[in-house]
This record gives C-alpha cells, structure tokens and sequence, in this order.
C-alpha cells in the first residue's frame, strides 16, 4: 500500500487538558504474572489516556516505570510519525482513535495483539457487546479477522451548546440553524464535522446519503457543498482546531453551538461555563481508542513483556475508573463497582459521577447513529473535499 506524506484532516486532541488530582500510591490489580520490574514503557497519546498524571499503581506494584509522550491523531501523521520520525524505535505503544489497522499493520508498524497475555481482555465484556468481529465496532480495534488495537475507551459523540442562549436543542440542525448564525463552531475534520454533518442531512432526509461513515464521491461533494453553502451565509464564526480554543470559545459565550467533543464540556464547566451535550435525535458519533504495540524490532521480550503489562493495567477498573472520571468515556465493566467499593480512591459523588457516566455511554451506543471511520474507502478524496470546504 502506498502512502501519502499529506496531512489527513483526522482530529488532533493532543491539546486534551489534563485535568483532576493525582492519587496517591495503590496497590495493583490484574497484572500479568510475568510482569518484570525495571523497565520504562513509552507511550505516545492524543492525551485521553493519561490518568492525570498519576501512574503509581502500576509502577509500584511492577517496577516499571510510565513515560508518556503526546502524539498527535491526524491518520497520515501517525504513520509519518512511526515510519520517518523516529516513532518505531521510540515508542512501546502508540493510544489513539482506533480504526487506523489497515494502514499501519500493512505497513508493518504494530504487531498482532496476544490476548492470553491480557487476562483483563478476557474479562471485558464491552469488548463483545460492542466491538465484536462481524460489527463497525470490530473496524477501531481489528483488521482482517486480527486483533491489532486494545480497546481502553469507548464514546459517542455529539455536540455542545449554551442552553441560556439557545434553549434545548436535540438536533445536529442547530449548527446551520440560521438563528445562531454566526454563533456556531465545528471542527477541523471531516472524521467528526463532516461525518455529523452526513448523518444529519441522511437522518432528516435532505440528502441521498447510504453510509454516512463510508460515502461515495457523489455523496460527499453534496455534503461539503452544504458545507460551504453555510460557511458562505456566515454560519461558522470560526473553524477550532485546538482543545483550548474549542473550551476557550464556549467559556466566553463567543460560540453557542458547536460539534466538539464531550471532555470540552467538563473543562468548560469547570470553568463556571453553563454547557450540555446533546441527546440528537440522529444519533452519535461512536468510536473506540485502540492502544496498538509498536513494531519495533529492536525492543527486547522482556521489554514487550512490560508493555503488555501496562495494557493490561489500562484495561483494569481503577485505571477505567479513574479514566472515566475525568474524561467522561466508558472503560470497562469493572469501573464503576470499583470505584464504589474502594472510598479510598474514590468519594462516594466520584463513584456516583463514574457510574452514571457509564450508563449513559451506553444508552447512547443503544440508540446509535454512524461509527466514525478514520480511514474511508477515498480516504484522499475526502481531504481534497474538506481542502475545497476551508478554501471557501
């Protein structure tokens, strides 16, 4: 496969703000038991899996140590980043969006998955309910019947809005409603804006749309000319490209409504902000990280042995509940009873926040909508459309 050294418009989250206080030293939980000590495992991330800074349960229980890189999430980048930056010889594992197999296992950047060295791989049953092989879900952590991508994060997207300015709002509409014109924001991507925008003119029969997450050339240009259209009436005050212009621009009430991602809303809250997520009526935007092992021939067994161990941990319920806390992702089954049963690490509001986080996850996976495709069929096509769309 032959790949472009051009810069995808994938979505670049390594602004994601670390927020939350670290917690002290805890015991660990679920380690493999051929876990050695003494190693340090680099992991490059767009920045949502850092559990606020705090990794000392692992590295008490192990002996080894965490030294977490950003990286940014744009689909050529990573490869670029792997193939010509230093990354293989760099980098133990890279956690991103998943979805991205095909390119990098062709490549020969990331190594197949062994499960039987992840016991709580075994034990996740989001794993099945939601990315089983045979579903879009399989796409973000699989390739040709191989698991390449270990599933730490699931999410359903929507966007955000201003409920004092704009009222209740239950429909991506209200990003090219002409009464919040000028007041509206969406992002740089045509994975996330384009994608939304796609399922909102499919779902409310404005456009012959098949496969929101997959279109055809037709049906792409139709959607970045309704793009443009709305650029062109003055709808989008501004195109965000940063975590903290997106957070920076709710704060200040400067956007009303915007297509973002739902950690933006905690910050801006945070902050004294009054911002919801939206239940649309389309449905979500839903992906899955996947934490791949990087191909590099030169690192040691023992070496990949520590890396599988820190995988695992990251699949483990005070890791999730931690994870889930601060980022408002589901992790995995075990996180809210975790964080219930152990006041030490967690209050009983924590507790009460992870466990409704959780729930809620999953109502929006019950009522669906399109899986983001972070490498569609016209992959290239789809740049040089979102190109004609920001040169409008």
């Amino acid at each position: 496969m032959t790949h472009k050294t051009t810069t995808f418009g994938g979505f670049d989250r390594r602004a994601f703000l670390r927020s939350g206080a670290a917690l002290g030293a805890l015991s660990v939980t679920g380690l493999p038991a051929f876990a050695q000590a003494g190693h340090e495992i680099t992991i490059a991330d767009i920045g949502v899996g850092d559990p606020g800074g705090d990794w000392s349960r692992f590295s008490d229980a192990t002996g080894h140590s965490v030294n977490m890189v950003s990286i940014g999430n744009a689909p050529a980048a990573i490869i670029n980043q792997l193939l010509a930056g230093g990354g293989m010889q760099t980098f133990d594992i890279i956690n991103i969006v998943g979805g991205m197999q095909k390119p990098l296992a062709e490549a020969d950047l990331i190594q197949k998955i062994d499960r039987s060295k992840l016991p709580n791989l075994e034990t996740n049953t989001y794993i099945d309910k939601y990315l089983a092989k045979g579903t879009p879900g399989f796409d973000f952590v699989g390739y040709e019947g191989e698991l390449y991508g270990v599933p730490t994060v699931l999410q359903a997207d929507s966007f955000a809005y201003l409920p004092d300015e704009t009222g209740e709002l239950d429909s991506y509409g209200a990003l090219f409603d002409p009464k919040f014109r000028g007041y509206v924001s969406i992002e740089d991507n045509y994975t996330t804006a384009g994608q939304k925008t796609a399922l909102y003119l499919k779902a409310n029969g404005l456009a012959e749309i098949e496969d929101p997450s997959d279109m055809s050339e037709g049906e792409l240009k139709t959607v970045i000319d309704f793009l443009i259209e709305k650029k062109k009436e003055g709808q989008f005050r501004v195109i965000w490209s940063s975590f903290e212009q997106a957070v920076n621009l709710l704060v200040s009430k400067e956007v009303h409504v915007m297509d973002c991602w739902e950690p933006m809303v905690f910050v801006a809250n945070s902050q004294g902000a009054n911002v919801r997520y939206a239940a649309p009526r389309e449905g979500y935007l839903m992906w899955a990280m996947a934490a791949y092992i990087v191909n590099n021939p030169e690192r040691s067994a023992e070496q990949t042995e520590a890396a599988y161990a820190l995988l695992n941990f990251m699949l483990g319920p005070w890791y999730g509940a931690k994870i889930t806390g601060l980022r408002g992702y589901m992790t995995n089954p075990t996180a809210p009873q975790f964080a219930r049963d152990n006041s030490d690490a967690f209050t009983t509001e924590e507790a009460e926040k992870i466990a409704a986080i959780d729930s809620g996850v999953q109502d929006r996976f019950a009522t669906g909508g399109t899986w983001q495709n972070r490498w569609p069929t016209n992959v290239d096509l789809y740049e040089e459309e979102w190109q004609r769309f920001k040169a409008s």
